[in-house]
């Protein structure tokens, strides 16, 4: 039987839901992504350095970046032996995490679709793995 897997995922974490057969497993990846960071004594979007204005963007884009990186080479990691892959979910990290896949040639043609969710409880996901898998077993 094929390892069928589904991943609901957003910036916040990564559910990885794998069918066999008549049972399912659930992992789940936290992210290390902070999006919304304060620093200690920060009041403004710039720091003064002498006659000088440095934006703190750059610095905190390039963490959002890294870290991202680090997240979704995590989830890579555990898709790595999967026969059959989809990806859904409210935010738009699938479409960030579907551009990895497809540029890896092992699981480029392991992708069956990327699909829009909302936000659900586990079981709700788990149920949407399987209604997915069985509506394509039935178009084939």
């Amino acid at each position: 039987m094929k390892k069928q897997t589904g991943i609901w995922l957003d910036h916040e974490k990564a559910i990885i839901i794998t069918l066999d057969r008549d049972r399912y497993k659930l992992n789940t990846i936290e992210s290390d992504i902070v999006s919304k960071e304060r620093t200690d004594g920060e009041t403004k979007k710039y720091g003064r350095f002498g006659d000088q204005a440095l934006s703190q963007e750059k610095h905190k884009e390039r963490r959002i970046k890294e870290q991202t990186s680090s997240y979704i080479k995590s989830l890579l990691s555990e898709i790595k032996d999967v026969d059959e892959l989809v990806l859904f979910g409210p935010a738009n990290m699938k479409k960030e995490f579907e551009k990895h896949i497809l540029n890896n040639t092992t699981l480029a043609s392991k992708l069956k679709a990327v699909l829009s969710a909302d936000s659900m409880t586990n079981n709700q996901m788990v149920a949407w793995v399987k209604k997915f898998y069985l509506k394509s077993k039935i178009i084939e």
